[in-house]
């Protein structure tokens, strides 16, 4: 019951979380160069870059509770 409330949470946090992403495409900003600029270099210690590795963290318990939740391990 503890894992299966777990799992929902997870589930919640990650839909929010790629919805709060911007997307992985330059667009215009490729022609100008603007993707080379300080913030693009330094996109890992922003926010965005914070939000990435938590939702990649997400994703492994996600599927791990997935895993354990359908095989019945635990109950």
């Amino acid at each position: 019951m503890i894992l299966t409330i777990l799992f929902v949470i997870i589930c919640v946090a990650l839909v929010v979380l790629v919805l709060m992403q911007e997307g992985k495409s330059d667009g215009l900003g490729a022609i100008s160069g603007a993707a080379e600029s300080y913030w693009g270099k330094n996109k890992g210690r922003s926010m965005e870059g914070r939000m990435v590795k938590i939702t990649t963290y997400l994703a492994v318990a996600f599927i791990v509770l997935a895993l354990l939740l359908n095989l019945n391990i635990i109950k």
